[in-house]
């Protein structure tokens, strides 16, 4: 995240009023800025994903290419920009906005020798996510960051769960190979593990599905254990993150005030932040 100290010495006065413009929200012209640049993000987005489209690709390809010109020139100027007016360079360019406004600026240019890197622009997509900061909604990010916490303090049991996913795929992927006997879309063991993902996952495309009376009686079996196979990473986030609330003492340390609703972030009393 962009830091107060990051600013420029004093004597650099248009570093500093350029910096309140790009950093920060609390202006008319920064607020401006950022609105702005939202904008464009999703114009370029919409852009990208039409381009896709043969027939409106052929009928506005050069709008499209001008567009995608004008917008990205000001990507690259404003990302230049970042980096002139902070004092620690460095911090911004590897700092979590710093990577994404990068990468959702090089495709661009990456283009001009692989056209088909130009797609690569959708991750421009990610920069929105500065829409929590430019309308005061850093609470939600909060939110999101005990999300993120949870699925890493649980991530040794998911790769267990995931392990014990692909050693079940493969064993009945197998079994399904014999069962069906070579027959179309079972010709393989790889391929009847295909089946087996996508059947477990519960994503059921139908391209492969099994004849014989055995193989369907496998597949039900299978169709069965994949609703209760596709709730267990979700009670694992879901167990971690209740006992990370539960783990919490839900006292305030300013005035000691004990009824604090499980979902509250700040004190109901005296207005201090919960930890």
């Amino acid at each position: 995240m962009e830091r107060e100290h990051n600013l420029v010495p004093e004597d650099k006065l248009w570093k500093r009023f350029l910096y309140r413009i790009i950093y920060r929200s609390d202006t008319k012209l920064g607020k401006l800025f950022d609105v702005i640049l939202l904008s464009l993000i999703l114009v370029s987005t919409f852009i990208i994903m039409m381009e896709s489209v043969p027939k409106l690709d052929k009928k506005f390809h050069t709008y499209f290419i001008i567009s995608e010109w004008i917008i990205s020139i000001f990507f690259t100027a404003e990302y230049w920009s970042r980096i002139a007016v902070v004092k620690n360079k460095k911090h911004y360019i590897f700092s979590f906005f710093g990577i994404i406004d990068f990468l959702a600026l090089i495709p661009f240019y990456l283009s001009f020798f692989f056209p088909v890197t130009k797609y690569f622009l959708i991750f421009r997509m990610l920069r929105m996510l500065r829409v929590f900061r430019v309308f005061n909604l850093l609470d939600f990010m909060n939110d999101g960051t005990v999300i993120v916490r949870a699925l890493k303090n649980s991530s040794r049991k998911i790769y267990i769960f995931l392990l014990f996913l692909i050693i079940f795929s493969v064993i009945v992927g197998s079994l399904m190979f014999m069962v069906e006997g070579g027959r179309p879309g079972f010709e393989t063991i790889p391929q009847s593990i295909y089946w087996a993902v996508v059947t477990v996952t519960t994503v059921g495309y139908g391209d492969v599905s099994p004849i014989t009376p055995m193989g369907k009686f496998f597949a039900v079996i299978l169709m069965l254990a994949g609703y209760s196979i596709i709730a267990v990473p979700t009670g694992i986030v879901t167990a971690e993150m209740r006992n990370k609330r539960q783990n919490l003492e839900l006292i305030c340390e300013r005035c000691g005030n004990e009824d604090i609703d499980d979902d509250a972030r700040y004190c109901k009393q005296c207005g201090k932040k919960l930890a």
